[in-house]
């Protein structure tokens, strides 16, 4: 089958990887659709399973620090376009074990560079590199203003001093080596397929256990919640109308207080399950807060809806609903994912393919 293009999609079977996988194969059925991933902890294909059998629909297991991996996959596809999501991205994991986000989000970022760089060959027509990033490279924002593309770099964990290199380094390639890219900074994500790491499918599954829901110092952190649908609409409108050599910030026009966030997550929580009103925030347990946490964090995503038409779809009350209803109706998901038993499923499912 003759492929208009082919994507290749690092971290595919990550959380917004996959949405991004999901959207790109069944939108472009004339894509070839190449998912890259070394499913570490946080991937997983039985995310994909409704579009594992598609015909533009290709999966392999590969780590971004395998030059060699790199080079196969380059060799045997030809892609003419890389969406780069894969990385380290929880900010605990990165105060315990900051070498790995340096390794992956640092060093495997430069060696999909180099051989992106090495394979196009100064032949850039239609050609792209997309880095996906975060906004928590800008720092830390006070009580007013927004994060926009000009704000200046201040990273204050590991996870993004780690993305902020990546980010320079992507920058980099594009002035030295005039490389086609273009970087995109996202805000918080929310949504199904979510590994329970992180605050929100970490306190849905907390809920349905009955166990206490940590919240970090007074809770009165803000973020700005973007659905990930919507983020991977952004990602498909930068990848094929976005600049090169430009910079897009994504957001959700969304601010919530952590506190105010669990709050309302316990009452639509309550409202699903059939609780007693008040029921789930009984659970809400304040803990020591963590080392370098950035008070504010809020984005100015004026830029990709002028430019690019860009909105997102939903309000956050609709998306958090939509989430919940899609936690409570996989709960097998959530069982596999906080068992591990979600990690057999590539040998079982690939493996009696040879």
């Amino acid at each position: 089958m003759n492929f208009e293009r082919t994507i290749v999609i690092t971290g595919g079977a990550g959380f917004i990887g996959n949405h991004v996988v999901r959207l790109l194969v069944n939108k472009y059925p004339s894509y070839r659709i190449v998912n890259l991933d070394a499913l570490t902890y946080a991937g997983n294909l039985e995310n994909l399973r409704d579009v594992e059998d598609k015909p533009n629909y290709y999966f392999e297991r590969a780590n971004i620090l395998d030059k060699d991996a790199l080079e196969r996959i380059f060799v045997l596809y030809q892609p003419d376009g890389i969406i780069h999501l894969a990385a380290e991205s929880h900010v605990d994991r990165s105060i315990l074990s900051p070498m790995d986000f340096v390794y992956t989000n640092v060093i495997g970022t430069v060696n999909l560079l180099n051989t992106a760089k090495y394979f196009w060959n100064n032949s850039f027509e239609n050609k792209l590199f997309y880095h996906i990033s975060t906004d928590e490279v800008y720092g830390a924002l006070g009580e007013t203003g927004f994060f926009t593309e000009e704000t200046p770099y201040a990273p204050n964990s590991p996870y993004s001093a780690s993305k902020a290199s990546s980010d320079h380094f992507v920058r980099a390639y594009g002035e030295t080596y005039h490389l086609p890219v273009i970087i995109s900074n996202c805000s918080n994500n929310y949504g199904p397929y979510h590994f329970p790491e992180k605050l929100i499918p970490l306190f849905i599954n907390n809920i349905i256990h009955k166990k206490p829901l940590p919240v970090y110092g007074d809770g009165k952190y803000t973020r700005d919640w973007l659905y990930v649908k919507d983020h991977a609409r952004a990602i498909d409108m930068i990848f094929h109308k976005g600049k090169i050599h430009d910079t897009y910030n994504i957001g959700g026009f969304n601010e919530w207080q952590n506190i105010d966030l669990v709050k309302l997550l316990c009452k639509m929580m309550d409202e699903k399950l059939g609780n007693a009103a008040g029921t789930s925030e009984q659970l809400i347990t304040y803990v020591k807060d963590r080392p370098g946490h950035d008070k504010r964090y809020a984005i100015d995503a004026s830029k990709i809806s002028k430019e690019l038409g860009w909105e997102p779809s939903v309000t956050f009350e609709q998306g958090l609903s939509e989430t919940i209803d899609w936690y409570l109706e996989n709960t097998e998901w959530l069982k596999h994912v906080t068992s591990g038993e979600y990690q057999r499923y590539y040998e079982l499912q690939y493996h009696k393919r040879d």
